[in-house]
């Protein structure tokens, strides 16, 4: 039945309210006019449009998009925002898209909930906030201050093209570009690492809940290969024992002569040595204790001391032994040599970086330990702190041959010696 029309300032009619049972055409709807005269009153009070939609205009003026409906027999309420930075037009598609919504079964109260925390993760979910995770995981994990640092460095290039997006929205290709950068340079070693840092992150955020999958994945092989190039090391007996003589008549510091001495009797990594502090060698029980932060593996190490490196520990406590450190820097007491030191001192004897390295030391004692048939392979693999990667035969060969170990400490002072034609100190 069709009425004609009928003002809606009439309030009701024959005990109906209008707005109940009146087609919408024959309602006076808002239009950008009516809604620029609402004035406000002294209490909040609303104007409808049509279909459930109307303004709130509050005591201050404000006109406020209001939806009122009806989902599984309860009434609801929505907000769409406030005109005219909401527009009418834009009100109404509003209001259509929400019929939409209930129309499929969906309450568009709780989809714009849903949504408005999806915006609220993604704000949060970002790409730094996911990487300062990682990098305090590491932390807890006890890596190596060079370590984190090397991490923080990869970190902050990931950072700076993408690290304010949220992690749903990084894609393979940004991931790339940014590799490609250092790739381009020729920094083939870098943009690996970049890569695998990347794919840290993605990794530790998946396990925390935070986005479901690895972009970097797709990456894998995409990138150019660099060349293995292995520490230079001597491995010729009449070639090292010049070596050994070069360093007995090194003129630069006699800290560093000696910590070079040690590195070869130890057969430790750089680092394990340059970074020692005294309370960590037991002279009476001739063995030097490494602890787990400083290894390559977080594995505590013990090393044996031959006869030749307790003599080199007595020389240096005479001029170190007051301090913490063994090897501390000249600048002061409380921080250690510089890294560069043992291959600095090797370049001032003449030797480049193509012949020795002091990481290089490890395979000269490797080559000769393993070369004179009187060592169990194992034993070698555990003076240098290597560890089995075979899971299986680790489980089961879990002795460190410590006995055969001092045994071998012992062999290869005298065998150092032996090259040299003197004493090593």
């Amino acid at each position: 039945m069709r009425w004609g029309y009928i003002p809606t300032n009439w309030g009701y009619f024959w005990g109906y309210n209008l707005h109940t049972f009146l087609d919408k055409e024959y309602v006076i709807a808002l239009t950008d006019a009516k809604l620029r005269a609402l004035k406000p009153r002294n209490k909040p009070y609303k104007v409808a449009d049509f279909d459930g939609l109307y303004v709130n205009v509050t005591v201050k003026g404000g006109k406020l998009w209001r939806f009122k409906y009806r989902f599984a027999g309860i009434e609801r309420l929505l907000a769409f925002g406030a005109y005219p930075i909401i527009g009418l037009k834009s009100a109404r598609n509003l209001r259509d898209e929400a019929k939409t919504n209930i129309a499929n079964g969906i309450d568009p109260s709780n989809l714009k909930r849903k949504q408005k925390q999806g915006m609220y993760d993604n704000a949060r979910n970002t790409f730094t906030a996911a990487s300062a995770g990682f990098l305090s995981k590491k932390i807890k994990e006890g890596r190596a201050p060079a370590t984190l640092h090397k991490i923080e460095w990869l970190l902050a290039m990931a950072n700076a093209d993408f690290g304010k997006l949220p992690l749903s929205e990084i894609s393979t290709r940004m991931i790339l570009i940014t590799i490609k950068k250092r790739e381009n340079l020729g920094h083939y070693e870098t943009a690996k690492k970049l890569r695998s840092t990347i794919g840290g992150v993605f990794r530790f955020a998946i396990a925390s809940g935070l986005v479901d999958n690895d972009p970097t994945f797709a990456l894998k092989g995409a990138l150019i290969s660099p060349t293995v190039t292995h520490r230079a090391a001597i491995t010729d007996k009449a070639v090292f024992g010049g070596l050994l003589r070069a360093i007995n008549r090194y003129h630069g510091q006699v800290t560093t002569r000696i910590a070079l001495c040690l590195l070869i009797l130890t057969a430790t990594r750089p680092g394990e040595l340059r970074l020692a502090q005294w309370d960590e060698f037991d002279i009476e029980q001739r063995v030097w204790n490494v602890p787990a932060i400083r290894m390559k593996m977080r594995k505590p190490h013990m090393v044996p001391l031959s006869k030749p490196a307790l003599d080199l520990l007595e020389e240096l406590r005479a001029h170190t032994g007051h301090g913490a450190f063994l090897f501390p820097s000249n600048g002061s007491c409380k921080k250690q040599i510089s890294e560069n030191t043992f291959n600095q001192a090797l370049r001032r004897m003449g030797y480049g970086s193509d012949q020795v390295t002091a990481h290089g030391f490890r395979a000269t004692f490797s080559t000769f330990a393993n070369e004179s048939g009187l060592w169990h392979p194992d034993a070698i693999e555990r003076a240098l702190a290597h560890v089995e990667r075979n899971e299986i035969r680790r489980a089961y060969d879990r002795g460190q041959h410590w006995d055969e170990r001092v045994k071998l400490a012992d062999w290869w002072g005298e065998e150092l010696e032996g090259m040299k034609g003197r004493n090593i100190k």
